[in-house]
């Protein structure tokens, strides 16, 4: 197992507020207060004080791949002004206190893209579930700590599965917008020309190509995994968040650059206020 690397913690940093606000769907934190789950085909644990960041890597893992993951390399105080500018309704005060700590990770985007065809018409239980048992059945296996692990299956571990394997594992009609997401990544669609070189519109139009994907998946994509942090993705909370505080329209474009960031401090407000 890998030693322990301590980091400085940040100010706007918070394990269970980046774990626990619809982002990701691998991570759960143990009685022993770490979280602990898989990207990039690694077991990352990551725990906290009021001081440091307790993270299972060495300094060049860190480097090379948690710090940018965790976005350890953002200055949320500067995004936290840009947003606090460009809202002239108290409610984004509110959802800033509520959401300090949040920070967007940037995941990879092929299994970011999969998780969120998977959350359509879920909840978190059931898309964590579903993700964890395609992994299970289609992803690379791998040891860490005398146990055994999963990475994120492929596109092509998708396409040997079909369907009808897909739909096996309970995934109902994802199944086939799944398959459709596979055949397009064989077919050319590029991801990471996506995070690259295209805008948060070019990107929408790219993935929006892929069956079963919508603005939300296309968004929430965009967003946690292809570094369109201008991606504002509307679920049912978002939509109520408008209704109840904007008068049924926010102009998102308005927004700036940081309004995805702006739509994660309001859903977890709405959230934590149920």
């Amino acid at each position: 197992m890998s030693d322990i690397l301590k980091v400085n913690r940040p100010a706007h940093f918070d394990l269970d507020k980046i774990f626990d606000c619809g982002q990701s769907f691998r991570f759960e934190k143990g009685g022993d207060g770490v979280w602990e789950g898989v990207a990039f085909g690694r077991v990352l644990r990551a725990s906290q004080d009021d001081a440091y960041i307790y993270l299972n890597c060495t300094k060049d893992e860190y480097e090379k791949i948690w710090e940018n993951y965790l976005g350890l390399d953002a200055d949320y105080d500067e995004i936290d002004r840009d947003i606090a500018s460009r809202f002239d309704n108290d409610v984004i005060v509110a959802a800033m206190e509520a959401g300090d700590g949040i920070r967007i990770l940037r995941q990879q985007p092929w299994e970011t893209l999969c998780s969120f065809i998977i959350s359509q018409n879920n909840n978190i239980p059931r898309i964590k579930s579903l993700v964890a048992a395609i992994c299970r059945e289609y992803g690379e296996a791998f040891e860490y700590g005398g146990k055994t692990y999963y990475a994120f299956p492929t596109p092509e571990a998708l396409l040997g599965a079909g369907e009808e394997g897909l739909k096996a594992l309970k995934t109902g009609f994802r199944a086939a917008y799944l398959i459709s997401a596979a055949e397009h990544c064989r077919d050319g669609l590029d991801l990471q020309k996506i995070r690259d070189a295209y805008t948060y519109e070019q990107g929408m139009q790219e993935l929006c190509k892929i069956k079963g994907v919508g603005p939300k998946v296309a968004s929430c994509t965009l967003l946690f995994s292809l570094g369109k942090t201008d991606a504002f993705p509307v679920d049912v909370w978002i939509r109520k968040t408008i209704d109840k505080y904007f008068g049924g329209a926010l102009d998102v474009s308005a927004l700036g650059p940081y309004a995805g960031i702006a739509q994660q401090y309001l859903f977890y407000y709405e959230r934590s206020l149920q």
